[in-house]
């Protein structure tokens, strides 16, 4: 068995002759099925000992918020809404709304204070699309957040204006065979 050892948080940008600049990435697909090479990539950087956080802006049924994320080993954060239910309509409840716009306040929040390396903000363009978080708002944010922060943004539906931002698109299609 091999043991983890708690490493130092060192922001190891601060050591280097030049700048190390994060990217900007996007998957989108028409059939929401890419948030597995998601995962798969955010666990395999934060076994390496990158700090990483997951958000989940449109999955509920578990009652978690950003006030319980789980913790997937020892570099790994995962937060959704604090909802009893996924969203899968723009049409929320009082509660709803709130805790959805609780849980964006809260990741630009840790974003800003350069907590995390990778940050996943997964099913963000179905907000945008539904009107509950503001593009102009994910704009903003997104020139603003710290420039060494990788930034993965996923789903389907994703704004042009991303599209334009973004240093990769990963576009995942089905295809058949004749």
């Amino acid at each position: 068995m091999v043991a983890q050892l708690e490493s130092p948080s060192v922001n190891l940008t601060d050591s280097l002759p030049y700048s190390v600049e994060g990217l900007l990435q996007v998957f989108t697909s028409s059939h929401r099925s890419f948030f597995t090479s998601v995962i798969a990539q955010s666990l395999r950087i934060a076994g390496q000992g990158t700090s990483v956080l997951v958000v989940q802006f449109l999955k509920g049924g578990i009652r978690q918020g950003y006030k319980k994320p789980t913790r997937l080993g020892q570099k790994l954060d995962w937060i959704r809404c604090d909802l009893p239910r996924c969203i899968d309509t723009p049409h929320l409840d009082e509660a709803e709304t709130e805790s959805l716009h609780q849980l964006w306040q809260h990741t630009q929040k840790v974003v800003r204070e350069g907590k995390y390396s990778l940050v996943v903000l997964d099913e963000l363009s179905l907000a945008i699309h539904f009107g509950l978080i503001p593009e102009a708002e994910v704009l903003e944010f997104l020139a603003k957040h710290p420039p060494y922060v990788d930034i993965i943004l996923t789903g389907a539906q994703m704004p042009k204006s991303i599209l334009d931002l973004a240093d990769q698109i990963t576009e995942i299609r089905r295809t058949h065979e004749s």
